[in-house]
């Protein structure tokens, strides 16, 4: 019985499993009722007493050596099935979430390709700017009311009672690219900006400290009123509808003139009249108009042999409108709950 014994602690010690039914196995043969370890304690009675003693402490090791082999040999084994779930290669790869482009990029977008089919190029500038670029090239007098500070944000000024060329502040419009690209390329110009742009109003649902624009500029010989019309006509069917319908009213800025605002009929009720567009038939969506003269001057442009369009248009009111948003403060909120209804595959 003792070399029986010492048989067992051997192959005990030197037993390995490499999955739930081999650990099942081990324990069949050395820890059931059945097992061979219980055979021997049921030999056990008929030994002598004299060898009692020895064999009794031989039993009971080899039955602790079996079931601390079998203790030993689940946890190994848990562990290993815990680590081949993570790290198994030949499993397949998590489904990616994918992202979805956010509503003012798609908008945004949309309106380059439709101005890049007509051959405007897109050009960026710095949206901390100094007012030489952002108001005085544009033919803003000293005391317009968009100089104040609680209309533009300002980084740093020269004098808090007057503007001056050198005042930094955030842009308060795209225009400023424009000013530089006229200063840095010669006419034909046919350019788009679009930007971050930034004033210093009450956020609300229908107005925000930061929002986004587009702005478009052509210079060119022989340019007309006629020539904006027809470009803002095509822009307005392709982004609308090819049913749109545009209107222009008579409107101020200091960088155009003549100046114009620009309506679209309303999509929503085909022009007959709706809570959207207060039952007018119509929606306000950019101003535009021929460019000053004063403007090209200052920037070296000869405004007898050239003339121009500009116009400009903010990217969120379009985009209420398309997606029905009626909060314009869920565009900066980051939302997960809102972005997601955006899937795209642009």
């Amino acid at each position: 019985m003792l070399e029986k014994i010492n048989k067992l602690i051997s192959e005990i010690s030197g037993f390995s499993v490499a999955n739930q039914k081999d650990l099942e196995s081990f324990r069949l043969k050395f820890l059931s009722k059945k097992g061979c370890i219980s055979e021997l304690f049921e030999d056990f009675r008929n030994v002598n007493p004299e060898e009692k003693k020895e064999l009794g402490q031989k039993l009971n090791h080899l039955k602790q050596e079996a079931t601390e082999k079998y203790n030993l040999l689940k946890k190994s084994l848990s562990q290993t099935q815990n680590i081949s779930k993570i790290n198994d290669i030949t499993r397949p790869a998590y489904p990616w979430q994918l992202g979805s482009r956010h509503p003012i990029s798609i908008m945004r977008n949309d309106i380059i390709n439709i101005f890049e089919r007509i051959g405007f190029t897109v050009s960026e500038g710095p949206e901390i700017e100094d007012d030489d670029h952002v108001f005085t090239k544009l033919n803003f007098a000293p005391e317009h009311p968009a100089r104040d500070m609680q209309d533009t944000f300002y980084i740093s000024r020269l004098s808090e009672e007057e503007s001056n060329p050198g005042d930094i502040l955030l842009r308060t419009h795209t225009s400023s690219v424009q000013v530089r690209v006229m200063h840095t390329q010669k006419p034909p110009i046919r350019t788009i900006s679009p930007g971050r742009v930034f004033r210093n109003e009450a956020i609300s649902a229908r107005a925000h400290c930061i929002f986004h624009q587009v702005e478009g500029l052509y210079i060119d010989e022989n340019v007309s009123f006629a020539d904006l019309r027809q470009t803002l006509l095509f822009f307005a069917r392709e982004m609308f509808g090819k049913q749109t319908e545009i209107r222009l009213r008579p409107s101020y800025f200091p960088f155009t003139e003549p100046s114009a605002e620009m309506d679209v009929s309303c999509s929503i009720c085909s022009g007959k009249g709706c809570n959207v567009c207060k039952y007018t038939g119509w929606l306000e969506v950019l101003g535009c108009g021929m460019v000053n003269p004063a403007v090209l001057e200052a920037c070296n442009i000869d405004s007898k042999k050239y003339t121009g369009f500009a116009f400009g248009m903010g990217i969120e009111r379009p985009a209420m409108l398309k997606y029905h948003v009626n909060d314009l403060r869920l565009y900066f909120e980051n939302d997960i709950r809102f972005l997601e209804q955006f899937k795209t595959t642009l």
